[in-house]
């Protein structure tokens, strides 16, 4: 398994992060994105309105590497963060069955090469998978 229970009950519980990627240029672009974790296969899907058009989808088709990060604030006294990072490769599909169905049939799919969590279950973690 790729991710931890720990982390994948905390991705369950949470539905936006936010996606870098980097043009040929060397831009940075990031924003926020509805995400979808397949435990089974240890992949996380990116879906959106019209993702086929935007930057990060381009960036990508063009072979940008990826960072998700997902987190929250879960108290503020006594102060309490917690949240995880995937970064890994991508791909951009077209023509793709959407997560849901009102998203268009563009997705991003993420394949995870490190993982760092922190506030989860116990100290920071950093692990490459």
């Amino acid at each position: 398994m790729i991710f931890t229970q720990a982390e994948l009950d905390y991705l369950a519980g949470q539905h936006i992060g936010r996606l870098a990627t980097v043009s040929p240029a060397g831009d940075v672009q990031n924003n926020p994105v509805n995400f979808f974790v397949d435990a089974a296969s240890g992949t996380i899907t990116i879906g959106g309105h019209a993702l086929g058009v935007s930057k990060k989808f381009r960036n990508v088709q063009q072979g940008s590497t990826v960072s998700l990060v997902v987190d929250d604030l879960a108290s503020v006294d006594p102060w309490v963060v917690r949240g995880i990072e995937i970064r890994g490769s991508a791909v951009a599909l077209t023509d793709h069955e959407p997560p849901v169905p009102y998203f268009s049939r563009e997705i991003i799919t993420i394949t995870p090469a490190r993982i760092i969590s922190w506030g989860l279950d116990g100290p920071r973690s950093s692990r490459k998978v």
